[in-house]
């Protein structure tokens, strides 16, 4: 009885949940997307970047540009350990905002964005081996998200990558 229960508690893969919903009704659709929203923050996080953001990327990368310098002028500098805590808080939203999108462009575009916030701001990189570990990885990121872009793409992002 036990090991029934587990088997008909597993989610449904993607193939599996494709399908049905082909067969739902807009109006089931509707009800399970609201439903899906007021169970946890990202379900409605994601379902508002679908709904408004998804059709103006480059909005959406500047809004996220302008939370981030809003947040680097919130982070307390005061010691390198909170200074830390602010910027991994940031990233935490960062790639989240990032995976909404899927967009290996505005990827790009925010990780640059981010170094190039915490390059101006007082917090001393060098003083502190995480955040230098936190800074190379997102460059590193950076990288990797640009080798999946067209040339021409690339090219436009490699002086402000070079800066980095």
């Amino acid at each position: 009885m036990e090991d029934y229960y587990l088997q008909t508690m597993k989610p449904a893969t993607l193939a599996e949940l494709k399908k049905e919903l082909k067969v739902r009704s807009p109006e089931e659709l509707l009800q399970i997307c609201l439903r899906l929203g007021r169970f946890k923050k990202d379900n409605k996080e994601l379902l508002s970047y679908l709904l408004f953001d998804a059709q103006d990327e480059q909005g959406y990368v500047e809004a996220i540009k302008y939370h981030i310098d809003d947040s680097m002028e919130e982070i307390n500098t005061s010691h390198i350990y909170y200074a830390k805590k602010g910027l991994q808080k940031i990233l935490r939203g960062l790639n989240k905002y990032i995976r909404y999108s899927g967009n290996k462009q505005t990827e790009v575009e925010v990780l640059i964005h981010f170094c190039e916030a915490i390059k101006e701001s007082p917090i001393e990189v060098n003083r502190s081996n995480v955040i230098a570990n936190l800074y190379d990885r997102q460059v590193n990121k950076i990288h990797k998200a640009l080798a999946k872009l067209h040339e021409d793409v690339q090219a436009d992002y490699q002086l402000q990558i070079s800066e980095l």
